[in-house]
């Protein structure tokens, strides 16, 4: 497992030309999936709904992994929304996650997932370099962080955002 280097990313504030640029310069060889949509609302972020969003990987040839098990339930999402909105913070703008959110998503979610499974997935593969994909800017703002936190913990992996 640590022949393998891990990369998170969002796609909120970019361009579908920057964001396959991403994908290029750290040279990403399977890209890992965990939203519960696979869409993103807006014309300016038609490029990650999910067709669109696999076939750039296939030109790119990186591998596409989708893992709706380590996506957030609607529910769960709601307490999110509900921070948000008392904060007076758009999704897009968000900062941090609030404390329930992760709270319910560790216990209800993450603590559920076996992250072994998918290592040795990712091994069997030939994975050396994975990203884990969502849509917002900052990982600390984004689920993907606490799947990503917990491989740091339980595996010693190192994980660069880009």
């Amino acid at each position: 497992m640590n022949n393998i280097d891990f990369f998170t990313t969002g796609v909120y504030g970019t361009t579908a030309e920057e964001f396959k640029e991403k994908l290029i310069s750290n040279h990403i060889d399977t890209f890992i999936d965990i939203r519960f949509r696979r869409a993103v609302r807006g014309s300016k972020y038609t490029f990650a709904n999910s067709n669109r969003l696999q076939a750039i990987l296939k030109e790119l040839d990186i591998n596409y992994i989708y893992i709706p098990e380590l996506a957030t339930p609607p529910d769960i999402i709601a307490i999110q929304k509900k921070s948000d909105k008392s904060e007076g913070t758009k999704q897009s703008e968000r900062q941090h996650l609030d404390e329930k959110f992760i709270s319910e998503y560790k216990k209800r979610v993450l603590d559920k997932y076996d992250l072994s499974d998918l290592l040795d997935r990712l091994e069997r593969s030939g994975a050396k370099r994975a990203l884990f994909f969502c849509v917002e800017a900052n990982p600390r703002a984004c689920h993907r962080s606490l799947v990503t936190d917990r491989l740091r913990e339980e595996y010693i992996v190192k994980v660069k955002h880009v």
